[in-house]
C-alpha cells in the first residue's frame, strides 16, 4: 500500500489529494466561484448605489436684475438621464446573469464541455455590456463634473456634488465588477490551453 504523508495526516494511494483539490481542478474551480460571487456583489451593488441616487437642492434663479433670485428647489435623480438608466439596467442584467452563472456553474461539476462554453461566451457578453454602460456613464458624468462651454452646458457636479459622488462610487463599483468577469474569461482561457498540452 502506498502511504504518503499530508499535513500531519496519511493518505493512501493519493486518494485523499484528489479530494482535497477536487482531482486537479479544485483550485481553479474555488477561484471562479469566488470570481463569480464577487462580480455578483460588485454589479448587484453599483446598480443599487446608482439606482437610489437623488438630491434636491435649492438653486437661486435671477428673474430680473433688480429683484433678488427665487429660491428654487431642483432635483437631480440617476433616471432623468438615459446612460444612467442604461447603466443601471446594464448592472441588474450582469448581477442576475451572474447569480444563474453561480448556480449553472455548481450544476456543472461533471465538466459538461457545451455549457462550459455558453457560460464563457456570455462571460464575454457581460464584460462588453458592463463596459459599454459604464462607458456611457462616464461620458455623462464628465459633462456634469466639467461642463461644455462648446455647447453652452454648465457643470452641475458643482451644485449636485453628493449626486455627483454617488454616481462616480457606482462607476468605481461596476468596473470592479466588469474587471471580475473579465478575470473569468481569462481563467476560462487558461483551463482551455491547459487541457491543449
Amino acid at each position: 500500500m502506498d502511504t504518503l504523508n499530508y499535513n500531519g495526516g496519511t493518505m493512501e494511494g493519493g486518494k485523499r489529494e484528489k479530494e482535497v483539490t477536487g482531482g486537479g481542478g479544485g483550485g481553479v474551480r474555488c477561484s471562479e466561484f469566488g470570481m463569480r460571487v464577487l462580480a455578483f456583489a460588485l454589479t448587484l451593488v453599483a446598480a443599487i448605489v446608482l439606482g437610489v441616487d437623488k438630491q434636491t437642492k435649492v438653486v437661486p434663479v435671477p428673474v430680473v436684475s433688480t429683484l433678488p433670485p427665487l429660491n428654487v428647489p431642483v432635483t437631480a435623480k440617476w433616471h432623468y438621464l438615459s446612460a444612467f438608466v442604461y447603466f443601471v439596467v446594464a448592472n441588474s442584467i450582469a448581477c442576475t446573469y451572474a447569480a444563474l452563472s453561480l448556480v449553472l456553474t455548481l450544476a456543472n461539476r461533471g465538466g459538461k464541455k457545451g455549457l462550459a462554453l455558453i457560460i464563457t461566451i456570455l462571460d464575454i457578453m457581460m464584460v462588453a455590456l458592463l463596459f459599454s454602460g459604464e462607458g456611457a456613464a462616464a461620458a455623462v458624468g464628465i459633462i456634469g463634473y466639467k461642463g461644455n462651454s462648446h455647447v453652452r452646458w454648465n457643470k452641475v457636479c458643482n451644485v449636485f456634488e453628493e449626486f455627483c459622488h454617488q454616481v462616480a462610487a457606482a462607476l468605481v463599483l461596476s468596473l470592479l465588477g466588469s474587471v471580475a468577469f473579465f478575470l473569468l474569461v481569462v481563467l476560462a482561457a487558461l483551463n482551455l490551453h491547459k487541457k491543449c498540452k
